[in-house]
């Protein structure tokens, strides 16, 4: 008959031996999930009500050009007109949109500048083209246009230092009074019939515009400036 194989040793345990805790996994350390899993990032919304107006601005944008190059035909005027104007109001429901109900998004701050600065840009180049801002009203055309440069590449500087350029009360102003100007100049000839003396009251406020851009664009790159002189890089 076969030995016996002899078990394993019966130690005994001292009670006042350190106890070793058991491996127990509980819902907070599961074992079976990779250690090196890395949490999915929160995806910003994209078709929220406020991101869908500044689509909307950015679709303006061909289709006020493409009016303007019949700038003789007053049907095509009243038309660019009236698309810039609904364009111009989603540039101020968009923000009030966001706020009011939480839609803020980083897809939204990143296009609504775009847009606005395309839809000025846009026009301004279509106006002197067809000869609606012509002489020296074009160097107004072109200080807002400086301006927009301008400030884009202070941003992009000063997102580097996570610096934020916050706009002013100021900057607000001449928002309005250009769109004023754009909007009264886009009309044109078309609404010189109806009112005469509108085209001329677009050029005033395109160069009220323009100083308000002066002295807008010098508090921005006052404020660049400082930021780089301080960067100990």
């Amino acid at each position: 008959m076969p030995e016996p194989v002899p078990g394993p040793a019966f130690v005994p345990v001292r009670e006042d031996a350190p106890q070793t805790p058991r491996l127990t996994p509980s819902p907070a350390h599961d074992f079976s999930a990779p250690m090196n899993a890395v949490l999915p990032r929160r995806r910003s919304p994209a078709w929220t009500l406020a991101n869908c107006l500044t689509y909307g601005r950015l679709v303006a944008v061909p289709v006020v050009v493409v009016l303007l190059f019949w700038p003789e035909e007053l049907t095509a005027r009243w038309a660019a007109f009236g698309v810039f104007v609904v364009a111009a109001i989603t540039d101020y429901l968009d923000g009030y949109v966001a706020r009011a109900y939480a839609q803020s998004s980083a897809l939204g701050r990143m296009l609504d500048p775009i847009a606005d600065k395309l839809l000025v840009a846009a026009c301004l180049f279509m106006l002197a083209a067809d000869g609606t801002i012509e002489g020296l009203s074009i160097g107004a055309a072109i200080v807002i246009l400086c301006r927009e440069v301008l400030v884009s590449g202070l941003r992009e500087y000063l997102a580097e230092l996570k610096v934020g350029l916050p706009v002013s009360r100021i900057a607000k102003w001449k928002t309005t009074v250009q769109l004023l100007a754009l909007g009264v100049l886009v009309a044109g000839p078309a609404a010189e019939e109806l009112f005469p003396g509108s085209m001329t009251l677009g050029i005033v406020l395109l160069w009220l515009a323009a100083a308000l851009t002066l002295y807008t664009g010098w508090d921005y790159m006052r404020a660049g400036v400082r930021h780089a002189i301080d960067d100990p890089r």
